[in-house]
């Protein structure tokens, strides 16, 4: 089977097909964050996702969740809280740590933005036939194998990650 830009099952041409479902992506991606964009950027969104699935996060973990310096981490933490949208608190367990948190409104923006975002790829999805959505599940979940990502269980949006992964150790949505 030919593509446009060569036959299905090169590398090639399997990786300009990725690269361009990754533009679309990050397009929807931008869209959803644009009504807090005055507010919060991709980065800082990042880390308001990871603190509204992991909780209340030490700062040197959440720096290595996203893979960036301590000081870079600190300096996303304070304009967070500055927006009010993250909090500093004492760790019980230990005075000397500070423990990282979502505020309500950092909350409500996590769920805000990847509500835009899952209402946009839905409204991609429906304009495929169901043939066609059916070989995208297949391919993205051979992809999401291929690269290390676990699957998602089939659990009410509830209970999933905001943007749809889950805690593969215990079968529930981080």
């Amino acid at each position: 089977m030919e593509a446009p830009g060569g036959d299905l099952g090169d590398v090639d041409a399997v990786t300009r097909a990725v690269l361009t479902a990754s533009r679309l992506l990050v397009a929807v991606s931008a869209r959803s964050l644009a009504e807090v964009e005055d507010r919060v950027t991709l980065p800082q969104f990042r880390m308001l996702v990871v603190l509204s699935t992991r909780g209340a996060t030490k700062l040197v973990a959440l720096a290595d969740l996203l893979h960036v310096a301590p000081s870079t981490a600190m300096r996303m933490v304070d304009r967070l809280i500055a927006a009010g949208l993250a909090d500093r608190q004492a760790n019980p367990d230990n005075r000397r740590e500070t423990l990282l948190t979502l505020t309500d409104e950092g909350r409500l923006t996590v769920e805000n933005v990847t509500m835009r975002r899952r209402r946009e790829i839905a409204a991609i999805v429906a304009r495929m036939a169901p043939a066609q959505r059916i070989g995208l599940v297949e391919a993205l979940d051979a992809f999401n194998e291929a690269g290390g990502e676990p699957g998602v269980p089939d659990l009410p949006d509830a209970e999933l990650h905001p943007l749809g992964w889950s805690d593969a150790r215990s079968g529930h949505g981080v």
